[in-house]
């Protein structure tokens, strides 16, 4: 009895030795679970790299399945990179073989870009239009190759409101004939908002780890508002638009969709810059700071700053509940050590905010139609090669038809043109300078306008839901090359504030 009782022993403790060893040797796999993507930003990701808690490869295969998860619903990608895994095993290859020190902030990160940004691949970029499928661009987007230049893996297309939202004014936000109708992660029903919905929808949903936009008025702002995530859009000419769909080559710009405000920074770091594809990027470029817009990540990044609040029109028609919490921000604002100058006025705001007294709808119509047709000329393969050949039934096209109907800047256009560059000097720009202002403060996306006529740059960051759990934004919105400024308020805002939470889906 007592020698089987010493053999059960000695083959429980051999079972245990070796149930040990095997736990021992599958410790990579369980640390690995234990570490959440979900909400992960660049820099825990990084972090988990480093930890062995985590490859390039198994973040891809996470990504992809959630949008087999989540995407027959939500709609925020129109496609994933075929070669999205292989770009994964080169970045962990690289890891494995390079100082982990030497390699940038977005190495072996997935990023979702517009479908409206150019990639020399097996991807499309049809700006959701069926009628540019199986086009081919000459080069990768300006932005992109600086994208894999710095190790990023360009996960997929995300879908938007077709044509960037410049082809009927009927269609809904977020939709597009390819990628269907982009659906709010918070509240299905509401509106996600546009041109670059599905960058939001996909960042705020944890379908990718962050996304570039593109925006000409409003469209990274918007949406990044609407689904409780941050975006950045730069001074018009600090990143590169060459082989972006264009709608205004004035207004247009590329930037930074995240869920967090140094997410979108290191994004920044990355795309900004020159490109002599686009001249523009040779004039701006000389407002990027010597070490990057990462330094201006601070904590005491309100202390003095001197922040302007437009009240009119801007919180005419915020529920009650909404203003309640934007007071809470403003002191906040004040409690971190900002100079808060409330109830300014812009001259001439509702002139701004009207795309036909302005003067922009008339400006953009001839700008569109120009810029598109070059654009399309110069694609290696297209089924279109100019405005007049696109023809749509859904939704409409009557701003295709406006914009057909132009013949170039002629005196009507160089009119509009003047009259936006009057309203901005003595709109914005005049209030900015009168009060020295750092950053003018407003509520969601209802500056877009003013902002976008000059080119300046803002960035929305999360500020809360309503009553119905729709998330809305608070924008900081600044003069041409203020980035670094807007950075630090918008930075120690969210650090102060941690709004943000994930979607219920």
């Amino acid at each position: 009895m007592a020698t089987i009782m010493s053999l059960t022993m000695s083959i429980l403790s051999f079972m245990l030795i070796i149930l040990l060893t095997i736990l021992s040797e599958g410790s990579y796999t369980i640390t690995a679970q234990q570490f959440s993507i979900k909400e992960a930003t660049i820099s825990e990701i990084q972090l988990a790299f480093r930890q062995n808690k985590l490859t390039s490869r198994k973040l891809v295969e996470f990504y992809i399945e959630e949008i087999k998860r989540l995407n027959p619903t939500l709609k925020g990608v129109i496609e994933v990179n075929p070669d999205a895994l292989s770009q994964a095993d080169k970045a962990d290859c690289d890891r494995k073989t390079k100082s982990s020190t030497s390699l940038p902030a977005l190495h072996g990160i997935p990023v979702l870009l517009k479908d409206n940004i150019g990639t020399k691949d097996k991807l499309n970029t049809t700006a959701g239009s069926f009628a540019l499928l199986g086009s081919v661009v000459p080069r990768d987007a300006g932005v992109v190759s600086k994208l894999r230049r710095a190790g990023a893996i360009i996960l997929g297309k995300a879908s938007l409101s077709e044509w960037a939202a410049f082809r009927s004014t009927k269609a809904p936000n977020g939709f597009s004939a390819r990628g269907g109708q982009g659906k709010n992660p918070y509240v299905l029903s509401a509106d996600p908002c546009g041109s670059s919905s599905g960058s939001a929808i996909s960042t705020a949903a944890n379908l990718v780890t962050v996304a570039l936009g593109t925006e000409t008025d409003g469209s990274i702002l918007c949406p990044s508002s609407a689904n409780s995530v941050v975006g950045i859009k730069p001074t018009v000419g600090l990143t590169s638009r060459d082989q972006v769909i264009p709608v205004s080559p004035r207004q247009d710009t590329v930037g930074a969709i995240s869920r967090t405000v140094s997410d979108a920074v290191f994004v920044l770091d990355v795309i900004s810059g020159i490109d002599y594809n686009d001249p523009a990027t040779t004039t701006w470029s000389k407002y990027i700071p010597q070490g990057g817009f990462k330094q201006f990540l601070n904590q005491n990044g309100l202390r003095g700053k001197r922040l302007g609040i437009v009240r009119n029109p801007f919180f005419g028609l915020l529920a009650s509940d909404v203003v309640q919490h934007f007071e809470k921000h403003f002191q906040t604002l004040r409690h971190q050590g900002a100079v808060v100058v409330d109830n300014l006025q812009i001259t001439n705001i509702n002139d701004i905010l009207n795309v036909t007294k302005s003067g922009e709808a008339v400006a953009l119509a001839a700008e569109f139609k120009l810029s598109l047709n070059s654009y399309l000329k110069n694609l290696e393969v297209s089924p279109v090669r100019s405005l007049a050949d696109e023809k749509i039934n859904e939704f409409g096209q009557d701003i295709f038809l406006l914009a057909q109907t132009t013949n170039g800047i002629g005196a009507t256009e160089k009119a509009a043109l003047a009259n936006l560059a009057r309203l901005s000097r003595e709109g914005f720009e005049k209030l900015m300078s009168d009060y020295k202002l750092d950053a003018l403060v407003t509520p969601g996306s209802s500056v877009a306008p003013v902002l976008a006529i000059g080119g300046f740059p803002g960035i929305n960051v999360p500020a809360g839901y309503d009553s119905k759990g729709v998330p809305f934004g608070i924008n900081f919105g600044g003069l041409k090359g203020s980035e670094s400024k807007l950075i630090e308020i918008a930075y120690e805002f969210e650090q102060a504030t941690k709004v943000r939470k994930p979607p219920p889906v």
